[in-house]
């Protein structure tokens, strides 16, 4: 059978049919929530140690062969999976709304699910050629990339696809095979992706196991397993350094963020106000790069503020498979509890609540409203820890090289934005901001032919683009007799 036919017989495949593909049989595996409802969406299969063991036994074996077929037989095939994916992306859409909580609609399930396809496509058509690094009578020197072998992948749950084609894609296009460990909170939306995937590319080359925090901690270990990416939290990211130690894999980590943005005298509140509404809210807060932390001058504050707040309180928030909502649950209640916990620290530290503050029942238990804490400032928990929900701290500032310093006080450094009316001076300022990324008049827009990555406890690294093809490969430089020779 064709894998053109292969293709259409499995396009279009609803929620229920991928779900059908994935999950564990009737009576086993674990039940994953509905993050809206509640509800049992389905049963994932618990795989163990050993099941880990096993797919990197079989992705060592494969990877040789995947290697072997070149750049451009990858990238075709590269191509037929992002294919894939666009032709089951509703199903995969409904499944990730369900799973992850993010409404359809917005810069949400079907963005994300056609963030997939897209940058699968930019990994299978860059091109990486040889740097040649010396060139004269005597000498012809070039760094050519080659695989590193086996990638272990440890997704996050928020952005749970895009973010695992960010560790597929690049990886498999540089000739390397995956194994894939997405988070236990939102397996099944990946396993998923990962199986319309495999319809086209060989056997083993893409493995996902879905097992729990011991079979991570075994990727991450492996002595077969070359590089780990991983996504997540800044204290998870320092176990992996350490289980990595031992086979001395390479590392890219892209860990949390408390994304600082200071907004400059003379803008107009007005005129940013929804890019800085998104750049926060974006998937209802739980965004690694969204900003977290709001720094705007006096002269300003209050008129930023209140615009903040008119947009929050009417953003439709509900259920996402209501396709009038943008905002939707927090995905687990340990998140939901710490939104809940670092609001009303900041109500008791004399925070002014202009918008939300509490949660919304109505919608369902890990709902909490779209909150704009006015009136806090550094020291106080909203502000120095990184919230991953609904909520936006906003702090008012007099001096602008003491708002660059509070900005830059923070450990992490993953993202920063500057905002102004003179662009110029914003990219003058932007280069004061220590983190791995700067935006300006926008926060957390990724292009996946430009370089992301962390500073400080933020993690290293970078990924996307040219730079992130390099990251999942191992350099060699190749060095011979020059023209003259």
């Amino acid at each position: 059978m064709s894998e053109s036919t292969v293709l259409a017989q499995n396009s279009g495949l609803d929620e229920n049919a991928l779900l059908a593909r994935v999950q564990a049989p009737e009576g086993e595996g674990r039940e994953i929530l509905d993050a809206a409802t509640r509800e049992v969406i389905g049963r994932v299969p618990v795989q163990t140690i050993e099941d880990m063991d096993a797919a990197i036994a079989r992705a060592k074996a494969a990877q040789p062969a995947w290697e072997a077929l070149g750049h451009e037989k990858r990238s075709e095939l590269l191509l037929k999976a992002a294919d894939a994916i666009d032709a089951n992306a509703e199903g995969l859409a409904h499944l990730l709304s369900r799973e992850q909580g993010k409404p359809l609609n917005g810069p949400n399930a079907r963005f994300e699910v056609g963030a997939c396809s897209a940058w699968l496509r930019t990994n299978a058509t860059t091109v990486l050629e040889p740097e040649v690094l010396v060139d004269d009578e005597n000498l012809h020197a070039e760094l050519v990339y080659k695989a590193a072998g086996v990638v272990g992948a440890i997704s996050p749950w928020n952005w749970p696809l895009m973010i695992s084609i960010w560790q597929i894609g690049p990886s498999l296009r540089m000739g390397n095979t995956v194994v894939l460990k997405p988070s236990g909170n939102t397996p099944l939306s990946v396993l998923a992706m990962v199986s319309v995937m495999n319809d086209v590319l060989p056997p083993d080359v893409l493995i996902a196991v879905s097992g729990r925090g011991e079979t991570g901690s075994r990727l991450a270990s492996h002595p077969d397993v070359a590089k780990v990416m991983f996504t997540g939290s800044t204290e998870t990211g320092k176990k992996i350094i350490e289980a990595s130690a031992g086979n001395l894999a390479r590392l890219t980590l892209e860990l949390g963020g408390n994304d600082a943005g200071i907004v400059l005298p003379g803008t107009d509140p007005a005129a940013i106000a929804q890019d800085l509404f998104w750049g926060a809210f974006i998937n209802t807060g739980q965004t690694c790069a969204a900003l977290k932390r709001l720094y705007v001058h006096d002269s300003i504050y209050e008129e930023t503020v209140q615009a903040l707040a008119e947009i929050a309180k009417n953003m439709p928030m509900g259920p996402g498979l209501d396709e009038n909502n943008v905002l939707g649950p927090l995905q687990n209640k340990d998140q939901f509890d710490i939104v809940s916990r670092l609001v009303e620290d900041a109500k008791a530290h004399g925070g002014r609540v202009v918008a939300g503050g509490e949660a919304a029942p109505e919608l369902g238990e890990l709902f909490y409203r779209a909150t704009i804490v006015a009136d806090v400032t550094d020291g106080t928990a909203v502000v120095d820890e990184e919230q991953f929900g609904p909520v936006l701290p906003v702090i008012r500032y007099t001096d602008v090289d003491d708002a660059f310093a509070r900005a830059n006080a923070a450990e992490v450094g993953l993202g920063a934005s500057v905002w102004s009316s003179d662009v110029d001076a914003a990219r003058a300022a932007a280069t004061r901001m220590q983190s791995g990324t700067v935006w300006i008049n926008s926060h957390g827009g990724l292009h996946p032919m430009v370089p992301f990555g962390g500073t400080k406890s933020s993690g290293y690294g970078m990924e996307f683009g040219v730079e992130g093809l390099k990251s999942v490969a191992v350099p060699q430089v190749v060095s011979g007799p020059g023209r003259k020779g």
